[in-house]
């Protein structure tokens, strides 16, 4: 299975992940799978930051993150998303509802 597929899976399962359940990912790991996600589907941080006196938090934070990815490469943004996914995984290994763990299960077979 190629790295394309295999983060393509992982996104999928991030996307299926309830907001509240036994396999929620904290705020902190929410920032790195979206710099990630950015990082491998754009490029590069290509957009200019909230302003200083910005009260969008959430934006300044998701900025910040994937804009403190630099020049990392599609590839290893992809990597480090589908290694994310995994460690939280590992570290929970609670059970979710059928369909989202299946495709759980399903993941971690292929990683």
């Amino acid at each position: 299975m190629s790295l394309k597929e295999k983060f393509d899976m992982a996104v999928d399962v991030v996307q299926s992940l309830p907001k509240e359940g036994p396999q929620k990912p904290t705020d902190q790991v929410r920032l790195k799978f979206y710099s990630y996600y950015k990082q491998a589907t754009i490029g590069k941080c290509n957009t200019s930051g909230p302003g200083m006196f910005s009260l969008d938090l959430v934006g300044k934070a998701k900025w910040n993150a994937w804009n403190g990815l630099g020049d990392m490469p599609s590839e290893e943004a992809m990597a480090n998303y589908v290694m994310e996914l995994k460690k939280m995984i590992q570290e929970n290994p609670s059970k979710s509802e059928d369909a989202v763990q299946a495709k759980i299960d399903k993941f971690m077979s292929m990683v």
